[in-house]
């Protein structure tokens, strides 16, 4: 999990990572800390972030008004306020603001807003792909293929494409278990998103036909029939 938390109060920032360092030693929860409403709106469009904290009240750009770029920015991720001061609770809405905490934010407090991403994250399972823009999450849900192409792997999802570099079989080795099978040495199917099988071909939910290796074929037979029938209950 990645986290920002903005706030223009230097000493905060020391308190909120005390409660996340001691609170999730054996999780992989990464936190940037940030005192400046405009940098933090820079470095957003270049990596990805699951849950930002947000101080209401700062100099340069309020957390209202930054909670609005973010969100133009994307749809998905998490906004906390934090604040003194309630009545601004309701213009959270605007946002789809996820919760306020009041300061000095109480470690019980913080530890149920973490628990319930994760909780949310575990639930929805998602990738995560960086290319030359920065970071990206997409949920497994959405992706139809991935494919192999020299040292560059191509995800293929149902809103676009995304490049970055690595090697297929250690996409293989995080995605066998959920619901995705090697076809070939170059292609790395969702079950879920094959629409057909013709001959040696696959053809995909997007229209897009991919070859199947010879020794793979009962094999891929055999995991899309156990994968459907798994989803029929």
């Amino acid at each position: 999990m990645r986290i920002a938390v903005c706030d223009d109060e230097k000493k905060f920032l020391q308190q909120f990572r005390a409660i996340t360092d001691k609170a999730y030693t054996s999780l992989d929860i990464v936190t940037e800390e940030f005192t400046d409403g405009v940098e933090l709106l820079r470095c957003f469009k270049t990596r990805s972030y699951d849950i930002v904290f947000l101080d209401i009240e700062m100099p340069s750009i309020d957390g209202l008004t930054l909670a609005r770029k973010l969100r133009e920015l994307s749809e998905e991720v998490y906004i906390v306020f934090l604040t003194g001061h309630i009545e601004y609770a309701i213009k959270g809405y605007e946002v789809n603001a996820l919760r306020y905490l009041t300061k000095p934010a109480e470690e019980s407090a913080v530890r149920e807003v973490l628990d319930h991403v994760l909780k949310k994250q575990s639930s929805e399972k998602a990738l995560w792909v960086k290319d030359h823009e920065g970071e990206h999450k997409i949920n497994l849900n959405d992706i139809i293929f991935i494919e192999a192409q020299n040292q560059k792997i191509v995800v293929y999802t149902v809103v676009g494409e995304i490049e970055t570099r690595g090697k297929i079989s250690d996409y293989e080795e995080k995605l066998e278990s959920h619901g995705f099978f090697r076809i070939h040495r170059g292609y790395l199917v969702s079950l879920s998103k094959v629409s057909g099988i013709s001959g040696r071909e696959i053809k995909m939910a997007d229209g897009s036909l991919l070859p199947i290796g010879r020794t793979k074929e009962q094999s891929f037979r055999t995991a899309l029939i156990s994968y459907a029938n798994k989803e029929a209950f």
